[in-house]
């Protein structure tokens, strides 16, 4: 900890340095023709500090930064005379906002495609998968970018006003879902023809009946479809995590099924209008989580924890499954204040009026495109490095013991190779995190977003050194202190590490 910030604070210093030397900042004040340009000229010298070695400059932001130890932090002025602090609070809100939900959904589905890739080595699917992610890795961010901002953003919105699925597209689709889905599910060739027709079958039904029901703008969800996904799921994650002959942990997840229904209208009339926003979700969120342990503990017997993991993950869909039913019944009223839905620039839209979900819903659909592109450049990266982690732990020693004394694929796969594989790809997540920050300059500059990126940017064109320096501030903090709870993970994923 001490080294890292000894190496943050050199950082400062060098990058201080480069700034300051990158270019005039009294230079558009130089070639301005204003009456008072000489008293401009001096006010910008006075609160920059130019007349000041670059030393002295130095110290004087050192030690406004120094001054958060006491609580009271002053990262200086920018080129306009504003509070960089106040602006970087504001930047730091978006930014880390795009950067965490890109980091989450790229860290699951890489995670999850990962595994699924290196148990079915050189099978078509971890052929495809890997030429997809190859595909994605290569992709340029700007490029990609300027795509999404067509076909998810322009023409999206244009079929937003007509919505319809014409039978060449559902055809398309159908076909499609019958190549992916036993590709993904892989088996005997007999079971990939019929899982290949079933799923053949679905799309052309279900497609044309969403259709009919206007789903697109009038789309529905309530407690019968969240009590069937929420079954569904509990039986799936028992199936997976503990096997399906142990009914302790299956009738844990039920209940908790059972106790999320309960809250979905034991909350409905309060969330209609949240008071506290999104704190009230949050807390409401935890005591779902604790209810889930404290059901999975009652009822988990000899397998409490195995109950416990499989509550918990039970808990946070239902929880998801209640906030998405009620997004879903705001979506025709924001269609209504905003009928192109997706957002090509920025990260709000100005002047916009709604209630809670409505201004929530106006949040998410900005975050959509710009969150989708950082992702799949982190997913690609996340999905190799736990192909390459899994194929290793697969093949060591202790597996092919826990093989030969009879231990189900099941538990070797999740219980004994996850979990030591994983320990590579939490540090990559830890450097990535970082990384994302930097690589959000690009995409904040292509959609517009007010964020650190576009902070960053401006204060280097200015050679204006206290934005820059609060943007590595936020993103060598970040890779401090998420190394750090990458050192302190190790230990939980490997009990070996403790020693």
């Amino acid at each position: 900890m001490g080294s890292s910030a000894l190496v943050l604070l050199a950082s400062t210093l060098l990058v201080f340095i480069l700034v300051i030397n990158s270019g005039d900042p009294l230079q558009e004040l130089r070639e301005s023709n204003a009456d008072n340009v000489e008293f401009l000229i001096q006010q910008r010298i006075e609160f920059m500090n130019l007349d000041e070695p670059w030393y002295s400059r130095y110290w004087i932001w050192l030690s406004g930064v120094l001054g958060c130890l006491g609580g009271a932090c002053d990262f200086g002025t920018n080129i306009s005379g504003q509070d960089v602090g106040v602006l970087t609070q504001q930047a730091a809100g978006a930014s880390l906002r795009l950067v965490f939900i890109a980091t989450v959904f790229a860290i699951i589905l890489g995670v999850l495609t990962g595994i699924v890739s290196a148990i079915r080595q050189y099978s078509t699917f971890d052929y495809v998968v890997s030429f997809i992610v190859f595909l994605f890795f290569s992709l340029p961010v700007f490029w990609a970018a300027v795509l999404a901002k067509d076909w998810m953003g322009i023409r999206f919105n244009n079929w937003m006003a007509d919505p319809g699925v014409t039978w060449p597209t559902t055809i398309t689709l159908a076909v499609i879902g019958a190549v992916v889905i036993p590709a993904i599910i892989g088996g005997p060739p007999k079971r990939r023809l019929i899982t290949a027709a079933m799923t053949f079958v679905f799309v052309m039904i279900a497609l044309p009946y969403l259709d009919w029901l206007n789903f697109a703008r009038y789309p529905q969800l309530g407690p019968a479809a969240i009590a069937i996904i929420g079954v569904l799921f509990a039986v799936g994650l028992t199936a997976l995590l503990a096997g399906m002959k142990n009914r302790r942990v299956l009738y844990s997840a039920l209940i908790v099924v059972g106790l999320g229904l309960v809250s979905y209208y034991a909350t409905f009339w309060l969330l209609i209008d949240p008071p506290g926003g999104w704190l009230l979700i949050a807390g409401l969120f935890l005591l779902a989580i604790a209810l889930s342990v404290l059901v999975a503990r009652l009822m988990g017997g000899h397998a409490k924890n195995l109950a416990t993991t499989v509550s918990v993950l039970t808990a946070i869909i239902v929880s998801v499954l209640v906030l998405l039913d009620h997004f879903i019944r705001a979506w025709p009223g924001f269609l209504a204040i905003k009928p192109r839905p997706i957002a090509t620039i920025g990260s709000v839209s100005p002047n916009f009026t709604g209630d809670f979900w409505e201004v929530s819903l106006d949040q998410l659909t900005q975050l959509v495109m710009p969150t989708m592109i950082l992702m799949l450049v982190s997913v690609a990266a996340y999905t190799r490095y736990m192909r390459a982690s899994m194929l290793e732990a697969i093949h060591q020693d202790y597996i092919r013991t826990a093989r030969a004394k009879g231990v189900n694929e099941r538990t070797v796969v999740f219980k004994h190779a996850f979990r030591n594989s994983m320990i590579p790809v939490t540090t990559i997540v830890a450097f990535d995190f970082a990384a994302l920050l930097g690589g959000a300059i690009i995409i904040e500059r292509v959609f517009g977003w007010r964020g650190l990126g576009n902070m960053f940017i401006e204060g280097l064109q200015n050679a204006d050194p206290a934005p820059v320096m609060a943007y590595l501030l936020v993103a060598g903090t970040a890779a401090v202190l998420f190394n750090l709870i990458a050192d302190l993970l190790y230990a939980v994923l490997d009990p070996r590490i403790r020693v």
